[in-house]
This record gives C-alpha cells, sequence and structure tokens, in this order.
C-alpha cells in the first residue's frame, strides 16, 4: 500500500466526511501499513459515525490531543462537531489546536461557539476537597499554567472565561474561597468587560494577581516598571502596529540589531533578530497587528555559550525554577539540550541549590527588589548576568510556566527544589484563605 493510496483515501474521506466506510477503508490501508494507532482511529471514528455518538469521536480526538497527535485530532473534533455543533468541549480545545498553529481567526470562531453558549465551567475536586479557587482566565493562550499550582485532587477549579462574561452572571457563581486572576499576558486579555469590574468590586473573597498589576507587564512598560532599582538592566523596547514598521523612526528609537516578536507569541513563535530597516519593513508579524522591538544585547558568557535563568515569584518571594543553558541567542529550556553536554545539568543543579552562589549577592537583592515592584502573588522572570553582574531582564509577567514532568532519574535535582514552589503557593492559599 503506498503513500499516495493513502493520500486518495483521506481525499475522498474529506470529500464524504461523515461516510464510515470511508474510514473503515482508510483503516484497513493505515493497518497495511503497519501504522496501527492511526488505523485503530479510523475504525473507532467509523463505529462512533454508524452511532451517531458525537462525544465517541470527541473522544477519539482527546485521545490524538493527548498523544500530541493534533492533525488527527483536529480532524476528530471536526467531525465530532459535524454531528454535534453544540458540542462546546470540542469547541473549546479544537480552538486551542488553531491558535497553537497559528490559525488565530480561526480559533476565535471556536471560542465564540464554545464560550457564549457557556462561560463558567466547574471541575470539582477528585479526592479531598481543600479549597474552592474561582479562576478569572482570558478564553485564548496567555493564562498562567494552573496545573501544578492548583491540583485537581484537593481544588475544586471553577474557571469563568471573563472575555465573554454576561451581564448577571457574576450573581450566580458558584461559592468560592479564593479569586485567582489567571489571565495572566495582558496582550492576549482583553479589557475587562463592566459585569468582571462590578465583580471584582463587590467579591468578598480574596483576589490574587489583580488586574492592574497584571496589566503593567506589557514588555513596553517594563523598563519603566523597573526603573530605578539597582543592579538591573532592562532593553530598550517599544510596541509598534504592523503598519509602522516602515517608520524610520521606529527603528532609530531602538538600533539594529534588534529582536522582533509578534504581539501574543510564545513559545519563541516569530521571534527573529532584525538587522536592517529594509529586513523591518518587510517582517511578517502573521495574524499579529502588532509587535515588540527590543534592543539585542549580546549577552554570550565567556565559554561561548547563552544562559537564561528563570525564578518565580511566590508572594513576591523569589524561588529559582531552572536555567537555560544554549548556544543560541534565543534561548528556550526545550531547545537547549541540557542533556548534553552533562556539565550544564551540573551548573543548574548548582543554580537551584544556592541561587545566591550563582548570581552574586547583588543579583539576589535586585531580585528581592523587582518582585515586591512587580506586586504580584504569582509571576516569574526571565533573565541573564551581563559582564558587571547586573540583572540583563528578558521578560517578567505571570505566564511563566511551572511545572515538574522532568523524569527524576535525569534530572533529580529538580525534584528536590521545584516542589518548594509549590508549597510555596500552598502556604500563600491557605493563609488567604483564613484572612
Amino acid at each position: 500500500m503506498t503513500d499516495e493510496r493513502v493520500a486518495a483515501l483521506e481525499s475522498e474521506a474529506a470529500g464524504d466526511p461523515e461516510n464510515p466506510a470511508r474510514y473503515r477503508a482508510l483503516a484497513a490501508a493505515w493497518r497495511r501499513q503497519g501504522a496501527e494507532a492511526e488505523a485503530m482511529a479510523a475504525e473507532l471514528a467509523a463505529t462512533a459515525l454508524e452511532a451517531r455518538a458525537p462525544l465517541a469521536l470527541f473522544n477519539i480526538a482527546t485521545a490524538c490531543f493527548s498523544a500530541g497527535r493534533r492533525a488527527e485530532a483536529k480532524r476528530w473534533y471536526a467531525l465530532a462537531l459535524r454531528l454535534d455543533p453544540d458540542l462546546i468541549v470540542a469547541h473549546r480545545n479544537l480552538a486551542a489546536i488553531l491558535e497553537a498553529e497559528g490559525q488565530l481567526g480561526e480559533a476565535r470562531r471556536h471560542r465564540d461557539e464554545a464560550y457564549r453558549r457557556q462561560s463558567v465551567f466547574v471541575e470539582a475536586a477528585t479526592k479531598v476537597e481543600a479549597q474552592r479557587v474561582l479562576i478569572l482566565a482570558a478564553s485564548g493562550f496567555g493564562n498562567v499554567p494552573i496545573e501544578a499550582l492548583l491540583p485537581r485532587a484537593t481544588t475544586t477549579r471553577i474557571t469563568w472565561f471573563i472575555d465573554y462574561a454576561k451581564d448577571g452572571e457574576a450573581e450566580r457563581l458558584p461559592p468560592h474561597d479564593l479569586v485567582f486572576n489567571a489571565a495572566g499576558d495582558p496582550d492576549m486579555a482583553e479589557a475587562l468587560l463592566p459585569e468582571v469590574w462590578r465583580f471584582l468590586a463587590r467579591r468578598t473573597a480574596p483576589l490574587l494577581n489583580a488586574p492592574e498589576s497584571v496589566a503593567e507587564t506589557q514588555r513596553h512598560l517594563l523598563p519603566q516598571r523597573l526603573a530605578g532599582i539597582g543592579d538591573v538592566v532592562v532593553p530598550r523596547v517599544a510596541r509598534v502596529a504592523r503598519d509602522a514598521l516602515g517608520d524610520p523612526g521606529v527603528a532609530a528609537a531602538i538600533g539594529f540589531p534588534l529582536i522582533l516578536r509578534p504581539i501574543g507569541a510564545h513559545g519563541g513563535a516569530g521571534v527573529r533578530l532584525i538587522d536592517s530597516a529594509a529586513d523591518l519593513a518587510a517582517a511578517d508579524l502573521g495574524e499579529a497587528e502588532a509587535c515588540y522591538l527590543t534592543a539585542y544585547c549580546d549577552y554570550r558568557s565567556p565559554d561561548g555559550y547563552f544562559r537564561k535563568y528563570r525564578v518565580i515569584f511566590v508572594d513576591r518571594a523569589p524561588y529559582p525554577y531552572h536555567l537555560a543553558i544554549s548556544q543560541h541567542w534565543l534561548v528556550h529550556y526545550f531547545s537547549a539540550d541540557m542533556l548534553h553536554p552533562s556539565w550544564k545539568r551540573a551548573e543548574e543543579a548548582r543554580f537551584l541549590a544556592d541561587p545566591a552562589a550563582t548570581l552574586g549577592r547583588k543579583a539576589m537583592a535586585a531580585l528581592a527588589a523587582i518582585g515586591r515592584r512587580l506586586d504580584l502573588d504569582f509571576c516569574g522572570i526571565d533573565f541573564t548576568l551581563d559582564p558587571a553582574g547586573k540583572l540583563l531582564v528578558f521578560e517578567a509577567n505571570a505566564t511563566m510556566a511551572v511545572h515538574l514532568r522532568d523524569a527524576a532519574e535525569t534530572f533529580p535535582y529538580k525534584h528536590v527544589h521545584v516542589p518548594k514552589i509549590f508549597e510555596a503557593f500552598e502556604t500563600m492559599l491557605a493563609r488567604r484563605r483564613v484572612g
């Protein structure tokens, strides 16, 4: 069975998407190629179509989504929605996939379909309920990653998608002990609706991460926000609309080389180094209507590597989270290859065990001052040290991911130090719950 035959069967299924026979033929073709997972999904989809069971299709899609097979997940979510256009959770998950692919308009369409029908979702604690937390969330990307911070076992999570808040909805919210504003990316979170402002004005439960403080973490506001803190350097940065990229004054205010970052970019998507006015004027922002331009600083260490430290602030106190060491200026932990050579992990382990020994007294004092200045209950900062030992700040905001998914046998030190962040967060929640 050739790839061309599979492609032909795929095309036939796309043209006749609700015909179970198309998927059974496709399943047989995949099975002949040894692609058992794809074959099983197609076979199950055929059975679901025969039963006209959209939830079964949703379950197939979700299994593919969880396994990282996004293209298949998109197909089965779309098919589930053909059978039941009101399947809210399918719209939600499909929107997340489309947004990750940069298809922002299509993602917005599916979010609208979901959250205009329902904007409040309750997930009950799976074991013993210790707390009920109302989570104020934006419907797209840009929320604080909460999975490790608010564990399902002990937390009943009431998520309110506040960009779809309806008049009078705040009066019907379930009881809760705390309010956590998880809409942590000020570029992605829209202006709060009147219903949300009314709720915040009348609420009686403690609020974490006030929206006003989150709004001040936009990249172009950060230099002024951290101004006056000793031993801190924040590069020049400007927020620029798409149609202003050809303006000579824009580049002159920053200088070349500069880093272009589309608004809403996460994980380095669309980020590039720009060396000339011509390249800047021709830059493709994708679907973003604006971007950040940041002065580039060559922050290579003497050994030729680039280092990016991440520290998490819990109730304004700093906790070391990770150190990424890369040969490329755009450093992300997932692409830094911290497994090779092994000295990278040894250096990271030393940083987590004793950040003061790595960073120095002045840098630690600067971090403490930044935590107080940001005035957020949970946030993080990415930075490096310049040759003078000062903190060169890349970004500081509330959407920093914190998890413990790294294997204990490979990163044993993380399993010692990262849980301290979760413990500090839980201690803060307990303290706020009792007043």
